[in-house]
């Protein structure tokens, strides 16, 4: 799905809900095709399940490429979604510890709060977003020139859980992550696209 919005042009977010084994919904970015900023992947499959799936989803696992962002964390614990796994985190926007735990916040007393963890697919994830960043956006309103830009191969080390004394609210929500359980379907990688070393080139 990931590789499917980058091809788009959208920012190559794509994730799947599964139940019980079966993934139940996929979906990706849409924001530029519908110039419609609320319409990320999880927000997207959102619509389609809900009708089928009425909340509370607490036996529903979430699988997507990047974290949910606070708009999309909030969704999430408002459906009272099981849990997140996510393949890279979201520094300028994360809902699940990088920025806000949202998904954990004990202020937020009227919606159960759910487990995030991240860093599956972390290098594919991260790589699809710079291969995005690198193109050119038609969509921006001003776009900026990036022929000069070079694609960086080299991944950093994935950060590491640290404590916030200042705050009841951890600052990071995946410290120690469960193993993913094996779907009938191929969820995981339908959820993390994984990028092929072979087409990096730009």
């Amino acid at each position: 799905m990931a590789e499917e919005a980058l091809e788009a042009n959208e920012v190559p977010v794509g994730c799947v809900f599964v139940k019980d084994g079966k993934a139940i919904a996929r979906a990706r970015n849409r924001t530029n095709e519908w110039r419609n900023a609320t319409l990320h992947a999880e927000l997207e499959a959102l619509d389609h399940i809900l009708p089928l799936f009425p909340a509370p989803l607490s036996e529903v696992t979430l699988y997507v490429t990047v974290e949910p962002c606070i708009m999309c964390a909030s969704a999430l614990r408002q459906i009272g979604i099981g849990a997140v796994y996510y393949g890279c985190g979201n520094d300028r926007f994360g809902g699940c510890g990088s920025v806000v735990c949202v998904n954990q916040d004990p202020s937020i007393d009227s919606f159960k709060p759910y487990p995030a963890w991240g860093g599956y697919y972390r290098d594919e994830a991260i790589m699809l977003l710079r291969r995005f960043y690198m193109s050119e956006n038609s969509n921006a309103p001003n776009p900026r020139k990036k022929a000069t830009r070079v694609l960086k191969f080299e991944i950093p080390p994935t950060p590491t859980s640290t404590s916030n004394t200042s705050s009841s609210v951890p600052s990071r929500s995946n410290s120690v992550p469960p193993p993913l359980k094996k779907a009938k379907t191929e969820t995981e990688s339908n959820a993390v696209s994984r990028a092929d070393d072979n087409s990096l080139s730009i």
